[in-house]
């Protein structure tokens, strides 16, 4: 796939910098059927050129990185790779599996699965009016594996389940203080930061930061058979009446009603 190939992204190559931009912007750059394929095509292209140092990935617009998984296209199925129909799993391991570190720049809402995009990648940098949170069991939904597991490394184990239980969303500010993220800077001041940190990284020996990377890895890729396992489980999840209930309700900008739908 040539990077005028792709629908939903934009791929450019500058300074030993692979940047992905997700292209959605009227829609929070949430991620539709096709697009994950295409984020992780660019990822190995840019993961396996020896040329690349450092990979980047943002959100076109001020107004999202990420807002996760399109719930149109929850709503009328999905039926590609993955587990879930969508190759979610595929695209974390990607992120940790490229020998470069994998930088999100943030503007805007980083929700959702965009949060885990966020939990996931190497270093993440953010602009002041970033925000970040889960919404997984408001919609009937919750990530099984880097983004509760792995994100419990990252911010600790109580916060990570206030996280996810409440629903809440943060600011830049609390998100550098729990240790989501790396740094925090004006918006006009972002790209540059960025600029900065990725010409840092690619002045330094890219065989070890390689190893530095997979190093890093290895303590926490029992993850992935746990990501695995958790996936088989909110496959057959989605299923219920009581996962529909909450992205119908997301649908219908209603509150979702999940005890009449449960099944004992």
């Amino acid at each position: 796939m040539s990077s005028n190939e792709y629908r939903d992204i934009l791929y450019t190559e500058k300074d030993r910098v692979a940047t992905i931009t997700l292209n959605r912007p009227d829609n929070y750059n949430a991620i539709r059927e096709g697009m994950y394929e295409e984020i992780i095509n660019a990822l190995m292209r840019a993961g396996w050129n020896k040329e690349i140092g450092v990979i980047v990935i943002t959100g076109a617009g001020s107004k999202a990185f990420c807002t996760g998984g399109d719930q149109g296209d929850k709503g009328k199925g999905r039926h590609g790779t993955g587990v879930l129909g969508v190759p979610v799993e595929i695209l974390h391991n990607t992120i940790r599996d490229v020998p470069k570190p994998v930088i999100a720049k943030v503007r805007g809402f980083a929700i959702g699965g965009g949060n885990v995009i966020v939990t996931v990648c190497d270093l993440t940098l953010a602009s002041e009016n970033a925000v970040f949170g889960q919404v997984g069991p408001k919609v009937g939904s919750v990530d099984p594996g880097f983004g509760t597991a792995y994100l419990a490394r990252i911010v600790g184990e109580k916060k990570a389940r206030e996280i996810w239980y409440l629903c809440r969303r943060y600011s830049a500010q609390e998100a550098l203080d729990m240790g989501l993220i790396n740094a925090v800077v004006a918006d006009d001041e972002l790209d540059a930061e960025v600029d900065r940190w990725c010409a840092e990284i690619c002045e330094r020996s890219p065989t070890a930061i390689q190893i530095t990377k997979s190093s890093f890895n290895a303590s926490t890729d029992n993850i992935r058979g746990i990501s695995r396992l958790g996936f088989d489980a909110v496959s057959l999840y989605y299923d219920t009446e009581e996962s529909k209930e909450g992205g119908n309700a997301f649908r219908e900008k209603r509150s979702a009603d999940f005890y009449s739908k449960r099944k004992d």
